[in-house]
């Protein structure tokens, strides 16, 4: 018998709109893979929702739905795409100009995608000066964007007949900020939107407009853009769900890979040098050391916590760790990861391990968007509200409470991701201690 909690989770019946701010190499490459999936035409790798399994009660109950039958999900063909851009070209054009697709791949989704056109997106090259926007929002105040954006929201439910909508950011990585005075409280970031604070950047202003409508959030990149005091206060308000922030892909997804089985078997870990090339307009935008400071900080977080040099300081406690990006056009979206590793075991001897991950970071980010759009939607109908620590799994720089520190081992994020949606459907927690099944004390 569960002794779970009982949750109430409203069916996920309608439309659901998905609308990224951003409609360049990830939001695109998304949308062209629902729609192939949709067409039968390719399959879901790396998607949970689509192909991950959760395992009920017992081993010896062999109760292993697929995650999309156990939870009610909204479906594939349910859904609606939309966004924003700071240039006009439709998401077949968009997603023909990143690179990340062949040709031949998009031509079979063509119509479809042509039919998504960005709106007007707010921009201004303050927090990303290595772009320059075309089809963006002008002549007013941020608090006049703020409403824009809001705008823009209800016309894009009323246009496509969506019942619900959610908002995942796939936009670049803006300049380096910290929480300010504006980001204090609530009253102070509206003053702040109407009196342009500079303090405040694009995304803000679209987290504000879709929390102020009970629009869930998601931040899939490093900015300061939700997690701050005044964008809590807002989601507990309007009873939303936040979530952020730095899609997990490439090297970090190794290094939480990795890291967690170094410390799992006390191997210590004296160096970790990582290197990346990359020529999509995300390498582009990085290329600004402002923008690469934003990366670098949510980058270099991930091993510190893992390893905990403070619990393990004869293994960790003299780690260096260095982080470079370098903007290589040649490459395209087919990113390239290489790290060095110096480790080093039983009586302290040497031993190094090479990783070069030619990955493509579109291909492995479309999925996380498709997950957190479904989940967060299954949080909005849970009548969750504020941050969604149990999501930290897609995040190279997890959001959580002020008084907590981020969970970045991938194992621990899966199952606390797992058990939140067996709290959810009212199933009991699996802790795999697996005492029930031995008489290790009888």
């Amino acid at each position: 018998m569960s002794t779970a909690p009982e949750v109430t989770v409203a069916p996920a019946t309608g439309r659901l709109g998905i609308l990224t701010p951003g409609m360049g190499a990830v939001s695109t490459t998304f949308m062209a893979g629902v729609l192939a999936v949709r067409k039968g035409l390719a399959k879901p790798f790396g998607s949970l929702t689509q192909m991950g399994t959760i395992r009920l009660g017992k081993r010896t109950d062999g109760r292993v739905p697929t995650i999309n039958e156990f939870v009610d999900l909204a479906q594939l063909p349910d859904i609606a795409f939309g966004g924003w851009d700071i240039f006009e070209d439709d998401a077949y054009e968009a997603a023909l100009n990143a690179g990340a697709l062949k040709k031949e791949d998009l031509d079979n989704v063509k119509d479809e995608l042509e039919q998504i056109k960005p709106m007007k997106a707010v921009f201004s090259k303050d927090y990303v000066k290595k772009l320059d926007g075309t089809w963006v929002k002008t002549g007013g105040t941020k608090w006049d964007y703020a409403q824009a954006v809001m705008e823009d929201i209800k016309n894009f439910q009323a246009e496509n007949n969506v019942d619900r909508v959610v908002v995942v950011w796939c936009g670049s990585t803006e300049i380096f900020l910290t929480p300010g005075d504006v980001h204090a409280n609530l009253a102070a970031f509206e003053e702040g939107l109407k009196n342009d604070d500079p303090g405040i950047a694009p995304s803000m202003i679209y987290c504000y407009a879709a929390l102020k409508m009970g629009v869930p959030f998601a931040n899939g990149a490093p900015n300061l853009t939700c997690d701050f005091p005044a964008m809590y206060e807002l989601a507990k308000e309007t009873q939303t769900p936040i979530c952020g922030k730095d899609f997990k892909t490439g090297q970090t997804l190794m290094k939480t890979i990795l890291a967690p089985g170094f410390k799992a078997r006390l191997l210590g870990v004296s160096g970790w040098f990582s290197t990346n090339i990359l020529g999509n307009r995300d390498g582009a935008v990085l290329d600004d050391p402002e923008s690469f400071k934003t990366k670098e900080e949510s980058k270099l977080g991930v091993l510190d916590q893992i390893l905990q040099p403070d619990l393990y300081p004869d293994l960790y406690g003299d780690i260096y760790h260095k982080v470079r990006i370098n903007y290589y056009p040649p490459r395209g979206d087919n990113k390239e990861g290489w790290d060095n590793i110096d480790i080093f075991g039983w009586l302290g001897y040497p031993m190094q391990i090479k990783v070069d991950f030619l990955c493509r970071d579109s291909i492995l980010a479309a999925p996380i968007v498709l997950d957190l759009a479904l989940f967060m939607d299954l949080a909005k109908r849970s009548s969750f509200s504020g941050l969604q620590d149990w999501l930290s799994f897609y995040f190279k720089s997890p959001t959580v409470a002020p008084e907590l520190y981020p969970e970045h081992d991938i194992f621990i994020q899966q199952m606390k991701l797992k058990n939140t949606l067996r709290y959810i459907m009212g199933e009991d927690q699996i802790t795999h201690l697996g005492a029930d099944y031995y008489d290790y004390y009888r």
